[in-house]
């Protein structure tokens, strides 16, 4: 295997081997901390412009399922049409795989879709840097490569741009009640929970006016990247806000548009949440969830506005989880109810929303 560096933008560099495609790449390094997933994790748009480390030393044992699609045009057991994460760091990669599901390695499916992955890196050590310094840009370099990887600043880039749908998509069309999903880099089970519930989705672009359209509910979905490049669907939510009650539900970078759209403001986490264990209560009670998250940035509670009340904090920092509006039948959460591959002890939020439309 062909010997790459992984060079931090502090100077950092770890020294690994390569088991995927091996082409430069540059992208904000970030780690997740989850045991398993990684087929969910790398097609998750979310992961978009990131290079991506997991924690759990032992990955690749159970291959990669087959990239099929369903007949409504989901993916079966990935969350999106490819691969969206730049690259992934492993500590240990499985070449040999066992699974009544897999048909084919890690290391092969990175191959086809051109995705480097690095193998033999302590990533306990790097995930100590990340946490100790904060996130930071990072690039590949690999050995006979001069090539230089193209480096842009992740925080200068609109994500949601790039990854978003660029038509109007619709799913179980002449269903039930009809819910505008606002695509910011949606995961194919939020797409699947709405329409397991009965529900017609109909799937349009970040910026795209909805709000002439005829509909019942508004679910505003996940997405990569700073929400303040969102401008566009900030302002067409809040448009939307001002001439309807209409239920509206976010997930992820959901919740941050509709924070912002109520007057609140974000700001970037040190290293972010991303794992599947992060613990978080219900504002008001004593309940507690394990919820799977993916996300860099934060809402600041303390500016919202009047009519808005936390819904959701974390328990590990106390940071926003999700918010509600007083009066209307708007609220959100930043974890991941539909989590695949799980937990999925908060799917509860899509009956609230159903049962609100």
């Amino acid at each position: 295997m062909k010997k790459v560096t992984l060079v931090l933008q502090d100077g950092t560099e770890f020294h690994g081997e390569s088991f995927g495609y091996e082409k430069p790449v540059a992208g904000e390094v970030v780690f997740n901390t989850a045991m398993m997933g990684y087929p969910e994790s790398l097609t998750d748009p979310s992961y978009a412009g990131q290079l991506l480390t997991l924690t759990f030393p032992l990955v690749g044992n159970y291959g990669v399922p087959p990239f099929t699609f369903e007949q409504n045009g989901l993916p079966t057991f990935m969350e999106s049409d490819r691969i969206y994460a730049q690259a992934i760091i492993v500590g240990d990669y499985t070449e040999q795989f066992s699974h009544w599901n897999a048909v084919e390695s890690l290391g092969d499916w990175l191959k086809r879709e051109q995705v480097p992955g690095v193998t033999g890196i302590d990533t306990r050590q790097l995930t100590k840097v990340l946490r100790e310094h904060g996130v930071m840009m990072g690039r590949l370099v690999f050995e006979g490569i001069e090539e230089a990887a193209a480096e842009e600043d992740y925080g200068a880039v609109n994500w949601v741009e790039r990854v978003s749908c660029k038509d109007v998509v619709r799913y179980n069309e002449g269903g039930g009640h009809k819910v505008v999903l606002v695509d910011c880099g949606v995961k194919a089970n939020i797409i699947r929970c709405l329409v397991d519930r009965g529900v017609e989705v109909i799937r349009v672009p970040w910026n795209y006016d909805y709000t002439d359209m005829s509909f019942d509910g508004l679910f505003l979905a996940n997405g990569p990247g700073d929400p303040d490049k969102c401008v566009a669907a900030v302002e067409i939510l809040r448009k939307q806000m001002s001439q309807s009650r209409k239920p509206i539900c976010g997930i992820c970078m959901g919740n941050q548009l509709l924070a912002k759209a109520g007057g609140a403001t974000i700001y970037k986490l040190k290293y972010g949440h991303r794992s599947h264990n992060q613990p978080v209560r219900e504002v008001g009670t004593n309940r507690c969830y394990v919820t799977s998250q993916n996300h860099g940035y934060a809402v600041d509670a303390a500016t919202l506005g009047k009519d808005w009340r936390e819904l959701f904090v974390n328990m590990n920092d106390g940071s926003n989880e999700g918010i509600r509006h007083q009066t209307n039948p708007w609220f959100s959460s930043q974890f991941h109810p539909e989590a695949c591959s799980g937990p999925v002890d908060t799917e509860f939020m899509f009956d609230r929303f159903i049962e609100a439309l």
